[in-house]
């Protein structure tokens, strides 16, 4: 149990420390559109059911919703995408907006937005209609507009970041978001960026980019080692089907060179059980001739359930390779032969409900698991993975840590129907942290504090401070720090030690120890972080924390309090809270010994459950369900 928390920890630093990444997320942008339906009878004019409109979601798409997931996990997203001019593009800015992204899209007048609308009826998907026509390609002009915008945008994330080169993911589905122009400025400007993740569904169109991660599915991986073979051997020639791969089982096109007789097996790898050796003149080392387009005609074959084999007019893509072989073993074999084609680092073999597939340059692979889930439940959970691949990476966490937070990410989207997004503090609880308190103890030292608020405020959070002895928590404190940390984004309690607590208020004062009140704090929502310090004044603390806001409790104007120049020198403000009448710490230890018929030598009277005395010889106590719980002879 040990040691499964501080694996927990360890990977909740991991996301701590990818807090405000700088990250720009440029492709094929669409709008998600989800009608949800009732139907309790059947049509006339066919056995088709009759719907009824009860609601309807829109959400980001495609790299929309990849940056979306970037914004939500904490990074800084930034989307340089083409966007029709219409009512479709106005819903996908509002989104873009809600999710916190900088919305740098290019409008492109007279292009429609794509758009994936799903029609569902007791939360199953009876039809999706497509818009958006992936062959209505930019015209020069918007051509150079979005290489403006991409310019632009890289410069604008650098500086927001100090300086520092920002990541670079690449999403391109086809759609006509990345033309030539666009790839080849990606390609020529590397070097701008840190970190680099590719998801695209032709990773042969990007091999000169290098990327630090690609993140292809099975059917993708599969289509690119095909493709690699095909200019291999000219005999063996392949393109991508018409439909998406990733809406239903994976499809390809295969079939023969002009002229050609016959086309030759890709064999399965090498040292799987069962497989045969790659046949002569089939190696499958980088592209090397052939065009790898079709001819009219050529057959269109599916992938079989299995994944194991793809065969048709005489063509094996991957040969059955023994009994009990799935697709995981499969990818894990070629992740070698992946990387090289790609020229990534890393690369990511995605599998659906069976999770993934990873492998680095240390020629180790690791396997992630997954639940399996409804389709409905796992649209985008595919973005989720990449967003939270990349930010780890970026973070220069080890590559089986990025992989097992990317699986976290996409596992946990799935929940309910609707586009996947993991937000950070999803994946903090996930990890068994608080989502507010970035991966971090709530209590915390005060050596520790200044970097956790340098953190957060490099993400551009304000951070709220206040202090006090809160010696006996009661509903008065609580709405009094609620209110605090409702004027910014981080609240630090500052709290005075016993020591201090006894200079300040008596002898007989706390009467609660120091690892209580904190205790009792840090259980708080509203409270981000604890910290305990001895002296009289929290000026020392101020200094370190330099609170946007500093909070104090009291009906008296912000002029009066002690600490207010030192915070306005700081930069930061002052606000008095009023008190909540009759709830105080001394009002309530008064009422306490008031109600009471004696006291307990060396310290306040104890009372029962009631309010009753709990000394010798008066009503026994009772507990929480009323029970007695009293010793005779001996107070309870």
């Amino acid at each position: 149990m040990a040691g499964a928390a501080a694996e927990e920890r360890r990977l909740a630093t991991v996301v701590e420390s990818w807090l405000g990444r700088p990250v720009l997320v440029i492709g094929d942008a669409m709008l998600d559109e989800w009608r949800f339906a009732e139907s309790d009878r059947l049509c006339r004019e066919a056995p088709a059911p009759v719907l009824t409109l009860r609601r309807r979601i829109s959400a980001a798409g495609g790299a929309a919703n990849t940056a979306v997931n970037v914004a939500a996990l904490g990074g800084r997203a930034v989307l340089v995408a083409p966007v029709g001019a219409d009512v479709a593009g106005d819903e996908l800015h509002d989104c873009l907006d809600r999710a916190g992204v900088w919305d740098r899209t290019v409008a492109q007048p007279g292009r429609h937005t794509p758009v994936k609308r799903r029609m569902l009826a007791g939360n199953q998907i009876l039809l999706r209609e497509d818009s958006g026509d992936p062959d209505d390609a930019l015209d020069g002009d918007g051509v150079q507009r979005l290489l403006t915008a991409l310019e632009c945008a890289t410069e604008e994330l650098r500086a927001a970041a100090g300086g520092e080169a920002p990541t670079l993911v690449v999403c391109d589905y086809g759609l006509g978001a990345l033309p030539a122009p666009v790839r080849a400025w990606l390609v020529a400007a590397r070097d701008r960026y840190a970190t680099i993740a590719l998801d695209a569904h032709d990773l042969a169109d990007w091999r000169g980019l290098a990327p630090t991660v690609v993140t292809p599915s099975f059917a993708e991986a599969t289509r690119l080692l095909a493709r690699a073979a095909s200019r291999t051997d000219s005999h063996l020639h392949l393109d991508h089907p018409a439909a998406d791969p990733a809406d239903g089982p994976s499809e390809l096109s295969v079939g023969t060179a002009p002229g050609a007789a016959g086309s030759p097996a890709v064999a399965a790898p090498a040292g799987v059980p069962g497989a045969a050796p790659p046949p002569a003149g089939v190696p499958l080392g980088p592209p090397t001739g052939g065009t790898g387009e079709p001819t009219p005609g050529e057959d269109r074959v599916a992938m079989t359930g299995d994944g194991l084999s793809v065969t048709g007019t005489g063509v094996t893509v991957s040969a059955l390779a023994g009994e009990g072989v799935d697709r995981a073993v499969l990818a894990e074999a070629r992740l070698a032969e992946l990387r090289a084609h790609t020229g990534a680092d890393v690369v990511a073999v995605t599998l659906d409900t069976e999770g993934a597939v990873v492998g680095g340059a240390d020629g180790a692979s690791r396997r992630s698991h997954s639940t399996p889930v409804p389709a409905s439940h796992a649209v985008g959970a595919g973005d989720a993975y990449l967003a939270a691949m990349t930010l780890a990476l970026a973070a220069t966490a080890p590559l089986p840590t990025a992989a097992q937070l990317a699986q976290l990410a996409a596992t946990i989207t799935v929940s309910d129907t609707g586009t996947c997004v993991c937000r950070r503090e999803d994946l903090l609880r996930a990890l068994g942290a608080r989502g507010d308190d970035a991966g971090h103890p709530v209590l915390v030292a005060p050596d520790e504090l200044a970097a956790i608020v340098e953190t957060q405020r490099g993400a551009g959070r304000s951070v709220v401070f206040t202090n006090g002895c809160f010696d006996v928590l009661h509903p008065g404190h609580v709405r009094y720090l609620e209110q605090a940390r409702a004027l910014g984004d981080l609240l630090v309690v500052a709290v005075n030690s016993d020591g201090s607590v006894r200079r300040l208020k008596g002898p007989d004062r706390p009467v609660n120890p120091v690892e209580d009140r904190v205790a009792l704090l840090a259980a708080l929502a509203c409270v981000d972080h604890v910290v305990i310090f001895e002296e009289d004044s929290p000026a020392d603390l101020i200094e370190v924390v330099r609170p946007d806001v500093y909070v104090k409790g009291g009906d008296y104007p912000p002029e009066m309090v002690p600490e207010a120049p030192l915070v306005r020198r700081l930069g930061g403000q002052v606000r008095t809270l009023g008190y909540v009448p009759d709830r105080s710490t001394s009002a309530i230890i008064d009422r306490i010994r008031a109600h009471g018929h004696g006291t307990v030598p060396g310290g306040p009277e104890r009372v029962d459950a009631r309010g009753r005395s709990a000394v010798p010889g008066e009503p026994e106590q009772v507990d929480a369900h009323g029970s007695t719980a009293s010793t005779p002879g001996r107070p309870a």
